[in-house]
């Protein structure tokens, strides 16, 4: 007998594989179009504020096709869609690729690399949302896309976008919770009518403003620890003529000037004719540049610069934004000896990092990473805090000349990013006190130079005051200045206190020719009426500071660069604007290397550095902000109010600590009221809880608030978790209580999810008579 022939294998398999697939089950869609909707602004709003952050155009395509994407989702959600999921599928192994290949020139900062991709798989997503699931996708991708955002931003402008973002998101999780309970629509349906139930707006908008108040307080008292994670910061690479790279050129925007030190083009060269700056042809300061850019400076020029913001630092401390330093004096300026010797630094081809070390010194120093971004062009001089040691920076060399000033082969352009690491010293001064006043030579070949016409009387000058100057206490002894530590912070005292900035620095008289500067500063109203006004310009100031110290034979140079600027405490970026460029003095002490002084009235003697912790300095900025909006009777009563109970718990504490040294009386007295205390505070802390919770059910429906009593009823033994739904809680009550018990508790449970989430009317006599009957239980 012939066997039969078994049936083809591969098409027996293909036909099971058929069977399976039409007996799988149908996904259940998500039938809320409110919450389809939502779901789909809060992906909106996250590739705006990715867009605005990082000023890309992502929105213009990726908007609309999500639109349509979502839309067509709609109206799909029942079919299975399967040639569209292949499609998606291949759509995605593109952008994949995409990104891999973007991924490689963008390995400086991945992410809006990684946000590009994020807004990609969700355009493709919104073309497959049958499910619940799906949509929880979209609101991760939502998130995250806001987080970068977050990450990228430097301005306000993402703080509405954020409010928005939060307004729609917590109404999204009121739906989205609703629909894993798969409770049904908003909807009333009565023997006579039917009834479309909106969202508890008002209830949605108390939890906003809690939100809100709650994130506004842990932003406050959030601590700030240093510290950096992941790449640092630093823009895609420039482009330039590497081969014209002149590392002692300085090319400055602002110099409009043609002829010598300059190109007529707003370039400025090296080897000007010592007049250097931001001069017009007139003879006066540039308006929207600082003149002190330059290798060689000229301080008799007379101007004011308008007031706009050029730079955004984010910094793990605040300090002096150096960009140059001089060591030598030409009577009415400044210049850079030693130009000719600035040397080329180059990176890896892989790596956007500089390493270029810094001095060594005895002195404790702290690591501060800073990241600058430049908002509006700027001269070739790359900003950063003094001891720079790692740079990132977007060039593939850089410049440093002798005096520790870096500098880019072009100008740093508007949007250029980089990133410092310097290795701050502290400030200690004692070790500072102790300092040797023994020079190396090529310290004092460089600065203590000054011009022999001066010198001898501005020596005279200068030591006389020291001579003269207040004795410092050291103990219980008073002794005369004698370190060069104490004579610096001296003298820059003196300068603040006994001369002034000018009211009009227009009007402010020119240094005549063949005078010198300091000596103009400090003496031009001897033997004059008391009309004469005294002072100068702020960089003044550090010319005739840096002039007096070289005088009695303390090496000091003048220094130029960015004051911190002013601190935005929501942002956590310090907005540097041109008029807070300016001078001060650096006096290097042997063995610690060079700290800064800054002689300028109103500006803090020692510019601010790592010597104070910041880790709640948030609280005290943002208080700093509210304060310069208040009108100052407002803050000065505030200050008068918290130093007054400031004032009466110091009495307090004081007095009561002062028992315990009072004899065995004393101890027992303060160990009474220690203990009576303590027990009016607990029992006070009950009366209040318990008045706060009678308080809050007055306010309930009836509903909730028989629901919240059952719980409270149930506390002691079965304790509800915040992360149980009302019919869990039921089930777990259930299985470790007793049946009538658990009735009860499962009848009033159904009764408040179908009121809460299916705004079905209760009886409400019923559920009291069920919350009498579980007070009768012995649970």
């Amino acid at each position: 007998m012939m066997p039969t022939s078994a049936p083809s294998q591969p098409s027996s398999i293909f036909a099971q594989i058929r069977q399976q697939m039409a007996k799988m089950p149908k996904t259940s869609p998500e039938e809320s179009l409110l919450l389809r909707v939502l779901v789909q602004l809060m992906v909106v709003i996250g590739i705006i504020a990715t867009d605005v952050a990082a000023e890309t155009n992502l929105s213009l395509w990726a908007i609309p096709l999500s639109i349509i994407g979502a839309t067509w989702s709609w109206y799909h959600r029942h079919d299975r869609n399967i040639g569209v999921k292949f499609g998606l599928a291949l759509a995605m192994l593109g952008a994949l690729g995409y990104f891999v290949s973007n991924l490689v020139g963008s390995m400086n900062d991945t992410r809006l690399v990684l946000a590009e991709l994020l807004v990609q798989m969700q355009v493709i997503h919104t073309f497959d949302l049958p499910r619940r699931k799906d949509l929880g996708y979209s609101m991760t991708i939502g998130l995250i896309l806001i987080s970068v955002a977050g990450t990228l931003s430097q301005t306000l402008t993402f703080a509405p976008l954020l409010l928005l973002f939060l307004t729609i998101a917590i109404p999204v999780l009121f739906l989205d919770y609703r629909s894993r309970l798969n409770l049904t629509p908003l909807i009333i349906t009565s023997p006579t009518q039917t009834t479309k139930i909106g969202l508890p707006w008002q209830r949605l908008g108390q939890l906003l403003g809690i939100v809100l108040a709650i994130g506004l307080v842990i932003f406050a008292l959030m601590p700030r620890f240093p510290g950096y994670q992941g790449s640092l910061p630093v823009s895609a690479p420039v482009k330039y003529q590497q081969q014209k790279f002149d590392a002692k050129g300085i090319i400055n925007p602002g110099y409009q000037r043609k002829g010598k030190g300059g190109n007529g083009k707003g370039q400025q060269i090296d080897g000007g004719d010592g007049k250097g700056g931001d001069a017009k042809s007139d003879g006066t300061l540039d308006e929207n540049f600082y003149y002190g850019f330059n290798s060689q400076i000229n301080q008799n020029l007379r101007g004011i610069m308008k007031p706009k913001m050029v730079m955004r630092v984010r910094s793990q401390a605040p300090g002096f934004w150096r960009a140059l330093a001089f060591d030598r004096y030409t009577g009415q300026g400044w210049e850079i000896s030693r130009n000719s010797q600035t040397r080329k630094v180059n990176r890896p081809e892989w790596d956007y990092k500089f390493t270029l070390g810094y001095p060594t010194s005895k002195m404790p120093t702290k690591q501060v990473i800073q990241s600058y971004t430049a908002l509006e062009e700027l001269p070739n001089i790359i900003p950063a805090m003094s001891s720079v040691n790692e740079l990132y920076f977007p060039t593939p060399e850089i410049a440093v000349d002798k005096e520790g000033s870096v500098r880019s082969p072009v100008g740093l352009q508007t949007g250029l990013t980089y990133t410092a690491v310097s290795q701050v010293p502290f400030r200690d001064r004692q070790l500072l006190d102790k300092a040797s006043t023994s020079y190396a030579p090529d310290i004092t070949n460089y600065y203590l130079q000054i011009p022999a016409k001066v010198a001898a009387k501005l020596q005279t000058y200068t030591q006389d005051l020291i001579d003269k100057s207040p004795q410092q206490q050291v103990g219980k002894n008073s002794q005369p200045l004698t370190s060069n530590y104490a004579k610096a912070l001296y003298l820059a005292q003196y300068l603040k206190q006994h001369y002034r900035l000018p009211q009009d620095p227009i009007a402010l008289a020119r240094v005549p020719d063949g005078d010198d500067l300091a000596s103009w500063f400090l003496f031009r109203c001897e033997g004059k009426s008391t009309s004469c006004e005294t002072g100068g310009y702020a960089d003044h100031f550090a010319t005739t500071y840096t002039m007096m110290l070289r005088s009695i034979g303390i090496p000091a140079r003048l220094a130029v660069g960015f004051a911190p600027g002013r601190f935005n405490p929501f942002t956590g970026f310090y907005e540097v604007a041109n008029t807070d460029a300016h001078a001060l003095t650096e006096v290097y002490f042997p063995d610690y290397g060079w700290f800064a002084f800054d002689p300028i009235p109103g500006h803090p003697l020692t510019p601010p550095g790592v010597d104070e912790d910041q880790t709640f300095s948030a609280l005290q900025q943002l208080w700093n902000w509210v304060a310069s909006w208040l009108p100052s009777p407002v803050t000065a009563w505030l200050a008068y109010i918290w130093s007054l109970t400031l004032g009466w718990l110091a009495v307090g504490i004081g007095g009561f600590f002062g028992l315990f040294s009072q004899g065995w009386l004393g101890i027992f007295s303060g160990s009474a009221i220690a203990i009576s205390i303590a027990f009016c505070g607990w029992w006070g802390w009950q009366q209040w809880g318990k008045w706060q919770h009678r308080q809050w059910l007055k306010k309930l429906s009836p509903v909730e608030r028989v629901y919240q009593q059952m719980l409270a009823r149930l506390d002691d033994t079965t304790p509800k978790h915040p992360a149980q739904t009302p019919l869990e809680y039921a089930q777990i009550v259930r299985e470790t209580r007793s049946t009538s018990t658990s009735v009860l508790v499962t009848e009033i449970s159904q009764a408040y999810t179908a009121w809460r989430y299916g705004a079905e009317a209760q009886q409400i006599d019923r559920l009291q008579e069920l919350l009498t009957n579980l007070t009768k239980e012995k649970i």
